[in-house]
Order: C-alpha cells, then structure tokens, then sequence
C-alpha cells in the first residue's frame, strides 16, 4: 500500500514552502529548485491546487503563489484526495476482484474499520501542525540533537546500518 504518491509528497512540500513565506508570494522556479522537483509537473500540480482554493496566483515580477488560506485550514487528507482519491485501506488485500465472500468477511469489516482511523489521522494533520513540526525540528538541529532521518546517508543507510527501502512509505523532506 503506498501511502503517498509523489503529487502529494511535492504538493505538501510546495505548500509548506508557502507557508513559510508568511503571505508572500514564491515563484513556482524557486519552489522547483529548493525541493528538486521538475518545473513544469510543479506549475501542474499549482494549477490543480489553484483549482482546489488552496493556492492563489499572481503575474508580473512580484508575482508566484501563496497560499490560499490559513495554514491549519489544509489538511492532508484534502491533499490525498486531490492527487490520490479517497483515503482508504484496499477492502481485500488477497484478491484484484471483488471476493464472493465479501457477504460474511470478517476480516473486510477490520480493514474498513482501520481505513476509518487512517482517514481520521490524515484529517487531523495540517499543513500548519507540519510547519510547526518542522520548525520544532529545526530548532533541536540548530542545538546539536540531530533527529534520526537526518542522520540518514545515501541509500537510506543509517549509523552504518543498511533499511530496506522497498517496503517503506515515502518520506516528506524538510521544506
């Protein structure tokens, strides 16, 4: 199950680069080169926000992208439906097609019942929480307690020990 695709990992960080810009405008080229995301899959991915309310644009050279609306008002889960669908756990994690025993699935009724909680948690992160996150983040950096993740070197090998990256949902990376 992948958790979140790259749409929603770049319009996260996109997002967070807004936030921190405190109601100033950002070029979609800076956001591109901070983040090393491609230029153009960045503007459609703004465009689509734009569309969504979230974003606002202006021309000219004192123009970019802001955000839309209050940084606690966007809630991840709104990102995920707007790049990925509806948050939801696969009802049958054993078959492509629809089961004939889904009548009398114990285990189905389990799986929606933790789609529920998963939706519930995505809706309870904002990009404001994940603003402050990183700043709190940046702050114990700056005073020498390095989190985990960014001791990680090349490969996702960290303090000398090799991760299975494969079986791991994609990071966010600071904005």
């Amino acid at each position: 199950m992948k958790v979140l695709t790259k749409n929603t990992d770049y319009a996260i960080r996109s997002l967070l680069t807004l936030g921190a810009a405190r109601g100033g405008y950002l070029s979609a080229r800076a956001i591109s080169r901070e983040h090393d995301i491609p230029y153009q899959f960045l503007r459609r991915l703004l465009q689509e926000m734009i569309r969504h309310d979230l974003v606002v644009s202006k021309e000219g050279a004192r123009g970019g992208f802001k955000l839309a609306k209050d940084p606690d008002e966007i809630r991840v889960r709104e990102l995920i439906e707007i790049f990925q669908g509806r948050v939801q756990v696969s009802e049958c994690m054993f078959r492509r097609q629809i089961c004939s025993n889904r009548a009398r699935c114990v285990l189905r009724h389990e799986i929606m019942r933790i789609g529920q909680v998963v939706g519930r948690e995505f809706d309870s992160i904002t990009i404001g929480k994940l603003m402050r996150d990183l700043d709190a983040a940046n702050t114990r950096s700056a005073q020498g307690c390095i989190p985990a993740a960014a001791t990680a070197g090349e490969n996702g090998a960290i303090a000398g020990k090799e991760r299975d990256m494969k079986n791991e949902p994609q990071r966010m990376t600071q904005a």
